[in-house]
C-alpha cells in the first residue's frame, strides 16, 4: 500500500504498484472510449499468438537506471549502473553505453538488491537491500574487488541512502536506529565510512532533499491527509527546523529538490488550485515564485549536475509527461526520431552533461534503456526488454475510459481489451483496483495484466473517488469513508463492464492487491451478489488490527494516516465495521488468497484469519502463501506462480477466457 501521506504524486502506504500509465477522455454524462493518446508502440495488423503462460510474460525483464540523488555514470569506465531482475531475482549492474553489454556487480539469489549510485572518482558503488521483503533496507558499499560490507547494520534498522555532497567527499544516510519512529541524517566519509550525525530528526518529520552544498535540509510535516508542511534546516547550525510555509486552512507542501546552486528549493503546492504546482523558495530572500503550472500535477522537478538542465514531469491523465529543459538555450531538448515512442522515465546525466541515459517505456513495452550523446544526437538502445517469445502485437495498448458511477461522479480508468473480444465472441472481464488509498492506475506495462488479458480476459483499471492524480477535490472524496462509496464506485465499474456488448455480464471478477486486495474483500463481503468471483491479494481485512500494528517508521506520517483512515482509539467501531474479517459469513463467491509471510504492513495473519472465517462459513477459498515474500512480490518465480493461480482460479470459477489461437 501506499497512503496519502501529505501530498505530491504520493499515494499511499498501502499501495500495490500496478498498472502504469494511460489516459482517459469522457464526455459530459456519457461513456467515451478512445485509444490511449500517449505515445506508445503502435501494433502491426498481424495475428496474435493467445495464451501464452505467465512465465513468457513474466521473462521480460526490468530495468531501471539508478542515480536519483546519486551517480548514474561512472566516471572511470563511463557504464551507467542500473538494477535488473534478468536472473529472476534484482540487482546491481553496468551497462557499457558502447555496446549494451551488462557487467554483474552484484549476485544475490534470495534478496531483491537495488543499484543507488557510484562513487564519484572510482568503480565502487552504493546499493540497497532488505531480507525477503521485511522492508528494513540497508545500504552497503560495493568495492571495485566485489566485497559487500554493511554500512547500517544492527537490528531492526531501516536505512536509505540520501545523496552526495557537491565535492563528493561524503554522502548522506537516513537510518532509524537511534529511534525506530525518526530517521537521523549521518554523513559519511567517502574514503573512510566514518560517519557524523548531522541532523537528530527528534520530531520524526520526513527527510525530503538536501542541498548539493550541504547546508539545507528540507524536511516536510504531515498535519493531515490534505494539510502539510516545509521545513528548512540549516545543517551548519544547531538552530531548529524552520517553518517556511506558514498558512491558513487545508493546503498541501512537499519538496521536490533544491537547486544545483543550493539557491532555492524547489517545492509543490496545491494552494493555487485543484493540482500541484511547482514553485521556488528563494533561501536568501524568501521570496516565492510559480516555476511549473500545468492543467494536471507536477510530479517531480530535478536538475542535472551544473543546473543547465531542469527535468521535470506532469502526470497528464495517467500518463506521464517529461520535459529536459535546457535552461541556457530556454527550451526544451528533442530527442532523436530513433528513440521510440513512449514516456521517459529515470533520466540521469553523466558529470560533464555530454551525455543523457533515460528509460522509455508504454502500456506495450516495457521500460529499456536509452542512451543519447547530447552533443552528436546520437543514440542507442540498450537493453531489450520483451521476452523474444512475445511480439509486441501479442500485447493490448491501454485505452482510457471514463463512466460515470452510482451517484453521477465520474471515474476514469485504464482499459485492457483482449484482441479477440467481440459482440460476437464476448469475454469475462476483471475490475483491477489499485493500492492505496490514494494510488492511481496508470497505464504502463504489466506482465500480470498482460498475461491475464493475452488469455482472454478484459482488465478495467479502475480509479476510485480518492484516486491520486485527478485533482484535490477527486482525492479527498474519501477521507473517513473508505469502504463506501470508493467500494460502490468498484461496483459500478462492474456494471458498467456488464454494460460492454463484448463482455459477459455473467462472468465479471474483482482483483486488487494491498487496498486494492481490501477493497476486493470488501466487495465480496459487503457486496456479496456483485461479482462472480475475487481475487485478494495481500489486503488489509481487519482494520483495527493493521492501524494498531503500523511500523514505527511510518511516525512521520502517523497523524496524517489517522486523519485519513480515523484514529484506531476513537474509530475503532467504524473500522471493525468496514472489515471484511469480522463479516466473512457474508462470503458466497469463490475467493483466492495471496499473501507474503514477511508484509510488514498487511500482516499474515490478516489473511490466515480471513481465509479460515470465510472457509468456516461454507465460502470456497483458495490460499497462496509465499515464505520469502513481503508486500510485493519481487522474485520473478513467485510472480509466475501468482500469476499462474489467478489465471487457474479465474479459469476454474468464470468459464475461462477465449483464446482464438495457442502457442
Amino acid at each position: 500500500m501506499t497512503f496519502k501521506c501529505s501530498l505530491l504524486i504520493v499515494a499511499s502506504v498501502f499501495a500495490l504498484s500496478a498498472c502504469g500509465e494511460g489516459t482517459v477522455i469522457a464526455t459530459s454524462g456519457a461513456v467515451t472510449e478512445t485509444a490511449a493518446t500517449s505515445a506508445t508502440a503502435t501494433q502491426t495488423q498481424a495475428e496474435p499468438t493467445l495464451g501464452h503462460s505467465a512465465e513468457v510474460f513474466f521473462n521480460t525483464t526490468s530495468y531501471s537506471i539508478a542515480g536519483g540523488g546519486g551517480y548514474a555514470f561512472s566516471h572511470l569506465s563511463g557504464d551507467i549502473l542500473i538494477s535488473s531482475d534478468e536472473t529472476g531475482v534484482f540487482n546491481a549492474y553496468a551497462l557499457n553505453p558502447e555496446t549494451g553489454t551488462k557487467r554483474a556487480l552484484t549476485t544475490s539469489e534470495t534478496d531483491a538488491t537495488f543499484a543507488l549510485t557510484w562513487f564519484p572518482n572510482d568503480e565502487r558503488i552504493l546499493v540497497t537491500a532488505d531480507n525477503g521483503g521485511d522492508e528494513l533496507n540497508h545500504v552497503f558499499v560495493r568495492h571495485s574487488e566485489g566485497e559487500l560490507v554493511d554500512l547500517t547494520p544492527g537490528e531492526n534498522v531501516k536505512a536509505s541512502f540520501a545523496g552526495w555532497s557537491e565535492d563528493g567527499s561524503a554522502f548522506w544516510i537516513a537510518t532509524n536506529e537511534r529511534d525506530s519512529s525518526a530517521f537521523d541524517l549521518y554523513a559519511y566519509d567517502a574514503e573512510t565510512y566514518e560517519r557524523t550525525l548531522v541532523f537528530e530528526n527528534s520530531d520524526a518529520l520526513e527527510i525530503r532533499a538536501i542541498s548539493p552544498d550541504g547546508r539545507w535540509l528540507a524536511l516536510t510535516r504531515a498535519r493531515t491527509s490534505a494539510d502539510s508542511d516545509i521545513l528548512l534546516a540549516n545543517l551548519s547550525s544547531d538552530e531548529a527546523p524552520v517553518l517556511i510555509t506558514e498558512h491558513d486552512g487545508n493546503i498541501a507542501y512537499g519538496a521536490y529538490d533544491f537547486t544545483a546552486d543550493s539557491s532555492a528549493l524547489i517545492y509543490a503546492t496545491n494552494e493555487h488550485g485543484e493540482w500541484n504546482q511547482a514553485w521556488s523558495y528563494d533561501i536568501d530572500t524568501g521570496e516565492r515564485a510559480p516555476l511549473i503550472e500545468a492543467d494536471w500535477d507536477v510530479m517531480y522537478v530535478g536538475y542535472s549536475p551544473s543546473g543547465r538542465y531542469r527535468i521535470s514531469a506532469v502526470n497528464n491523465d495517467g500518463f506521464t509527461d517529461v520535459t529536459v529543459l535546457d535552461t541556457e538555450a530556454g527550451q526544451s531538448v528533442s530527442l532523436p526520431d530513433s528513440v521510440p515512442s513512449g514516456d521517459l522515465a529515470g533520466v540521469r546525466f553523466n558529470a560533464d552533461e555530454t551525455e543523457m541515459a533515460f528509460g522509455v517505456t508504454s502500456s506495450v513495452a516495457p521500460n529499456n534503456i536509452h542512451w543519447v550523446d547530447l552533443e552528436t544526437g546520437e543514440h542507442r538502445q540498450l537493453t531489450e526488454a520483451l521476452n523474444p517469445e512475445l511480439e509486441p502485437h501479442d500485447l493490448v495498448e491501454a485505452e482510457v475510459v471514463r463512466f460515470d458511477s452510482f451517484d453521477g461522479v465520474t471515474i476514469p480508468g485504464i482499459m485492457y481489451r483482449p484482441h479477440n473480444a467481440s459482440a460476437d465472441t464476448p469475454v469475462p472481464a476483471l475490475v483491477w483496483v489499485h493500492g492505496g488509498p490514494g494510488g492511481q492506475s496508470r497505464a504502463g506495462y504489466s506482465a500480470a495484466i498482460q498475461h491475464l488479458v493475452n488469455n482472454g480476459y478484459a482488465v478495467y483499471a479502475a480509479n476510485n473517488r480518492g484516486s491520486s492524480g485527478y485533482g484535490k477535490t477527486f482525492y479527498h472524496m474519501d477521507d473517513r469513508r473508505h469502504g463506501e462509496e470508493d467500494l460502490r464506485d468498484i461496483v459500478a465499474a462492474g456494471d458498467y463492464l456488464r454494460s460492454l456488448d463484448w463482455v459477459r455480464d455473467d462472468a465479471v471478477a474483482v482483483i486488487g492487491g494491498s487496498y486494492g486486495g481490501y477493497i476486493a474483500a470488501a466487495a465480496l463481503t459487503f457486496h456479496p451478489e456483485e461479482f462472480d468471483a475475487g481475487i485478494n491479494i495481500f489486503g488489509v481485512t481487519n482494520w483495527v488490527r493493521t492501524l494498531e500494528s503500523i511500523p514505527p517508521w511510518w511516525a512521520s506520517f502517523r497523524e496524517a494516516l489517522y486523519d485519513e483512515m480515523g484514529d484506531p482509539a476513537t474509530d475503532a467501531e467504524r473500522h471493525r465495521a468496514i472489515s471484511p474479517l469480522f463479516h466473512a459469513d457474508q462470503i458466497v463467491r469463490p475467493m483466492l488468497v495471496v499473501q507474503g509471510a514477511n508484509d510488514p504492513r498487511v500482516l499474515q495473519v490478516e489473511s490466515d484469519e480471513l481465509v479460515a472465517a470465510a472457509r468456516e462459513n461454507g465460502a470456497e477459498v483458495e490460499y497462496v502463501l509465499f515464505p520469502d515474500e513481503g508486500h510485493g512480490f519481487r522474485r520473478r518465480e513467485n510472480r509466475i506462480t501468482a500469476s499462474e493461480a489467478y489465471l487457474d482460479f479465474l479459469d476454474e470459477h468464470l468459464g475461462g477466457g477465449t483464446t482464438a489461437s495457442e502457442e
